[in-house]
Formats: C-alpha cells, sequence, structure tokens
C-alpha cells in the first residue's frame, strides 16, 4: 500500500459533469489521476475548504452514523482497476470488530477527508497506471500542465455573468441561501 495525498481537482474535458481528483504519493512524485461526479468532488472539495453546509450532506451524515456508533475510519484504499474503474474499500474500526466495506474511490475519499485518515493505493494500481501513462509516452506532469492550462484558459473566457451563474448554482446546491441572495442580485445588476 502507498499512502497517497489529495494534490488537486479540476474539470475534465471529457465530461461536463466530471471532474479529475489527482492523488499523489506522500513520499514520492507518482500521480493517479480519478474521475468523479461533480456531488463527490463537491463533496470533498467544500470539506478540504472546511465549508460546513447548514445541513448535513450525505457524507457528512455518514461520518456523524460512523462515529454515533462509535467507530472510526482507519483508512481507505483503492485497490484494484478493472477496465477503466477504480474500486475501493473503507476500513472501519469499531467498538468490537473492524469492517471492510467497498466503496467507489470518491465517497472512500470524501469520508477519509472527514476523518483526516490516510488514503492509500495499492502499489499495483499505481503501476499499472504509471506504465499505460509511459505507454502513452507522457508522463503525469506533462498532463498536468496541460489540464491547467486548458482550465484557465476555459475560466478566461467566460463572462463574468457565466462566473456568477457558477457561483450562484454552488451556493444553492450547498444551501448557502444568503450568499445565492447577493449572487443573484449581481447577476440581475449585470443583465441590467
Amino acid at each position: 500500500m502507498v499512502e497517497m495525498e489529495i494534490f488537486g481537482l479540476t474539470t475534465t474535458s471529457r465530461t461536463a459533469s466530471a471532474y479529475a481528483l489527482i492523488l499523489m504519493e506522500a513520499e514520492g512524485s507518482r500521480r493517479l489521476p480519478i474521475i468523479i461526479g461533480a456531488h463527490e468532488a463537491q463533496a470533498i472539495a467544500l470539506e478540504i475548504e472546511q465549508i460546513k453546509p447548514p445541513r448535513p450532506m450525505t457524507h457528512d451524515l455518514t461520518m456523524q452514523i460512523i462515529t454515533e456508533l462509535g467507530g472510526q475510519i482507519e483508512h481507505v484504499l483503492v485497490h484494484h482497476l478493472k477496465e477503466g474503474t477504480y474500486y475501493a474499500n473503507i476500513i472501519i474500526k469499531g467498538p468490537i470488530s473492524s469492517h471492510e466495506i467497498d466503496a467507489r474511490p470518491s465517497d472512500a475519499i470524501a469520508l477519509a477527508v472527514r476523518f483526516s485518515c490516510p488514503i492509500y493505493v495499492d502499489e499495483l494500481v499505481l503501476e499499472k497506471v504509471w506504465d499505460l501513462h509511459e505507454d502513452d509516452s507522457s508522463d503525469m506532469d506533462s498532463m498536468n500542465n496541460k489540464s491547467n492550462t486548458a482550465k484557465q484558459s476555459t475560466q478566461n473566457k467566460k463572462s463574468p455573468l457565466e462566473l456568477l451563474d457558477e457561483q450562484l448554482y454552488i451556493a444553492i446546491e450547498t444551501e448557502n441561501y444568503e450568499k445565492a441572495a447577493v449572487l443573484r442580485d449581481k447577476i440581475q445588476r449585470l443583465k441590467g
């Protein structure tokens, strides 16, 4: 098992509602990109930024349930890659026994950031992904630089109105209605 840290979270050009979660070796340079959905990306980003929605989101609720039952997540493990899909387990230590729960990596990582527990990736998974990228004769740094450049380029093309609309959507999704009202007013002023 190789301990990983969250290196970044970025949009992906493949699908409009998908994000790339980039994990990086805690003591190394290998990176692992995992494509995740918008809701899971939001759950991870909110916790990393320490933004608390007024009502608990699904991952917050799951954390509360585990904690109230006397459990603790020891670590999460991305253990398998099959046909482009990653598989993960959440290892929960309870008051009487430990449990290994099958989970999507995005959900496992969203819980890991809430419990501040380690994220591991099986060495074979890392080798497999790393070999694939070497076969494509491109390294992960090159891919990340291209991704960041594309992201900046896309953001630069967005109008202030489009950026405000995106912020409004996030505010509503996180039930931050005060911020949503302020953003709505700014949008109405721009529309004139």
